[in-house]
């Protein structure tokens, strides 16, 4: 039980420090009464560039972050509590994805949050899940889809109309999660393997080689009938009278 609260905290301990930074950010905002949200994406510009690193900790105000603030503490724990071998590269590199695929495409504004990455956590543990058909993955699998299932909505733009949806890193971030979940299906946790599914049956047409040493004994309805030159003994058994 200890073991597993100690591997629990330690789960929580990026995904914690990611939060922290974007709180922090926010809480200088409203301290100095500025706004950095000049350092998003801003696509097809060298000055928008940045914002793939700084855009998930850039929010547009207090609502827009308690809203991301859950998903990013619940799904990134997951993710380095399942996937600890594997956790950081998902994590940076759908960062990356995400925000890179919205610098090159998406509409001509200044695009900022963590919605990006959390669409991207969401869709990796679903696909990965569904991929390793590992039993506590595939419950995690349905756990995103009950609690974050709804955010399916937020890739279609004609339900958002909105200036401030971002669709385009939504979309962006769930296609980066699905990509490295199929990429990384080999890595970290895999279902257990019976020997019943990994055990090899002899092809009818292989040769089959014993050894003459522990040779099974022949039963006794094969075994062969004597040489006639041999000695044949038989016993006649006469039951006896009863008085």
């Amino acid at each position: 039980m200890q073991e597993d609260q100690k591997k629990l905290i330690n789960s929580l301990f990026i995904p914690a420090l990611f939060l922290f930074v974007m709180w922090m950010v926010k809480f200088t905002e409203f301290v100095f009464g500025s706004r950095f949200s000049f350092l998003g994406i801003t696509p097809l510009e060298l000055r928008g560039l940045a914002g793939i690193i700084a855009s998930p900790f850039l929010h547009a105000d207090w609502n827009h972050l308690m809203a991301n603030s859950v998903p990013v503490l619940v799904l990134g724990g997951a993710l380095y509590y399942f996937y600890s071998e594997i956790a950081n590269k998902v994590l940076i590199l759908i960062i990356l994805l995400t925000g890179l695929w919205v610098w090159l495409g998406a509409r001509e504004s200044t695009h900022i949050g963590a919605s990006g990455v959390i669409y991207g956590l969401a869709s990796f543990h679903l696909m990965s899940g569904i991929i390793r058909k590992e039993a506590k993955l595939m419950a995690i699998s349905l756990i995103v889809v009950f609690l974050y299932g709804s955010m399916i909505w937020g890739i279609f733009p004609e339900l958002f109309p909105q200036k401030n949806i971002s669709w385009e890193s939504h979309l962006s971030g769930m296609i980066a999660g699905i990509v490295l979940a199929v990429f990384y299906k080999d890595e970290g946790i895999q279902r257990k393997k019976y020997s019943w599914e990994t055990e090899e049956m002899p092809d009818s047409d292989d040769d089959i080689t014993t050894d003459p040493d522990n040779e099974p004994e022949t039963p006794y309805w094969n075994t062969p009938e004597p040489d006639k030159d041999e000695l044949t003994v038989v016993y006649h058994f006469k039951k006896s009278e009863q008085k």
